[in-house]
């Protein structure tokens, strides 16, 4: 696949799957969390078109229903890990020599960090609710941003457009809203795509063990666990779909990002 067609093909795939969260469950009329115990575990039917569950409800709703509660917790949360990751790599790479280094060493200590213990550690101190979560994965995944942006900006800050503006009286939020935001451009919109990929994978390990989105909400990440609690009755159609979305939104957000930086690689 070119470059062309797998960027089309991960902003085909992430459409498709942001049109599964916020549009599609506006159509559904029904309760998705209604139980029929008539109807456990029932495999794909023209009733059900996904099956039903361990308690009979509509694995269909369910999906729609996990999908919305995945991306409005997992797409904030990456939008708040990019805001951070940029504001502090823009501070460290214009701030005063002395200034930087302070700040590049306490990124270094929050890097040596797992950021998967560090998530486990603070969503088993907080109540958890979709807004905590969305401040624990998104104030856990900007550190590696902002090294970049930081790098970035000191490649830059030599310019002779940026010592212009310098000379020119600019500020310096004037010169990085204008000048460095400009030209990193394409490095952030790449380097966010993939942001999204991790937010949502993480939010999926958090639920996949308790510590996500919380019942009577329900997530990819909490369907899959649930499912494979009763693995032993080979419930198929209760793992794949779920299984898939993750898979699916991490693929697409990396055709989109790979499509993304090597067309701007080629248009350098």
């Amino acid at each position: 696949m070119n470059n062309r067609g797998g960027l089309l093909a991960g902003l085909a795939l992430g459409g498709l799957i942001f049109c599964l969260g916020f549009i599609a469950p506006l159509l559904v009329t029904a309760d998705p969390y209604a139980i029929h115990p008539a109807y456990a575990l029932q495999p794909p039917s023209l009733m059900f078109p996904l099956g039903t569950d361990e308690l009979g409800r509509n694995e269909l709703w369910l999906i729609l229903s996990g999908s919305f509660a995945t991306l409005s917790v997992a797409l904030p949360a990456a939008a708040l890990a990019f805001a951070s990751g940029v504001a502090y790599g823009l501070a460290c790479g214009l701030a005063p020599a002395w200034v930087d280094h302070v700040l590049m060493r306490l990124l270094d200590a929050v890097l040596a960090l797992p950021s998967l213990i560090v998530l486990l550690f603070f969503a088993a101190l907080v109540p958890l609710n979709n807004i905590s979560l969305v401040l624990l994965l998104g104030l856990i995944s900007w550190p590696a941003l902002a090294r970049l942006v930081r790098n970035e900006a000191l490649a830059q800050r030599g310019r002779d457009f940026v010592l212009a503006a310098e000379q020119s009286g600019a500020s310096r939020f004037y010169v990085a809203r204008v000048h460095l935001l400009r030209v990193m451009a394409p490095v952030l919109v790449v380097n966010g795509t993939f942001m999204v990929g991790d937010a949502i994978f993480s939010l999926s390990a958090l639920s996949f063990l308790g510590l996500g989105v919380q019942p009577p909400q329900v997530s990819w990440g909490s369907l899959l666990q649930s499912a494979l609690n009763i693995i032993a009755l080979d419930p198929w159609w209760l793992i794949l779909p779920p299984g898939l979305l993750v898979f699916a939104s991490l693929l697409a957000a990396s055709l989109t990002g790979q499509g993304l930086l090597a067309r701007w690689g080629n248009a350098r």
